[in-house]
């Protein structure tokens, strides 16, 4: 067995604090672990997943573990359907609560309707806009929201897409460039509009 000096003592220890500060900040897979940004939602979008995040918890899960805690008693469980299937549904409510958890620890609740009235674009807010580069009157609507709560099939995008990256902090009017695959077009804002408070 090694004697160590203090100073050796120190050092290790210096070591083994900065190993773990590294790998604290990279992934399982060894990769750079990229700090949770920041989760903007709506009230609504929030109450409708914390809603979702109790329902699992106090009614959902607890059905499930008596319906497996039942399976299990009836004996051999490798050919029992109730045990298999309740197990994994469990191990999908599991996750579902983990993940719902975690957005909402990061969550940060923005009210849209604070700029009622106000014609520039911010989070939450509806916006009618045309492509000008394609000499089309062809009008379109979406609604800027969270990650976590937009509907691509009812005209919301998240306030990351590239569209909404756009819009952000332009005005009624003003016409801004929009990169896509197929190259720069120019989109105009027509309308802006936020729900009343």
């Amino acid at each position: 067995m090694a004697n160590h000096t203090e100073s050796e003592q120190d050092q290790d220890q210096d070591q083994d604090q900065e190993e773990d500060a590294d790998s604290s900040q990279r992934g399982l897979n060894g990769s750079p672990q990229v700090k949770p940004s920041k989760n903007y939602m709506t009230p609504k979008g929030y109450k409708a997943m914390r809603d979702e995040l109790l329902e699992l918890m106090d009614n959902e899960r607890p059905k499930i573990v008596e319906i497996v805690h039942w399976a299990a008693s009836n004996g051999d469980r490798s050919e029992n359907g109730d045990y298999i299937y309740g197990k994994k549904r469990l191990r999908e409510i599991d996750r579902r609560i983990r993940f719902l958890t975690k957005r909402l620890d990061i969550a940060e609740v923005v009210d849209p309707s604070v700029h009622y009235n106000n014609d520039t674009v911010f989070f939450g807010a509806t916006v009618t806009y045309c492509v000008v580069s394609q000499n089309s009157s062809t009008e379109n609507t979406i609604t800027i929201l969270g990650v976590d709560e937009f509907d691509s099939l009812k005209g919301e995008v998240s306030w990351v897409s590239p569209i909404a990256r756009a819009l952000i902090k332009a005005r009624e009017g003003d016409e801004v460039k929009l990169q896509t695959p197929a190259g720069t077009e120019l989109i105009e804002i027509l309308k802006v509009q936020y729900p009343k408070p």
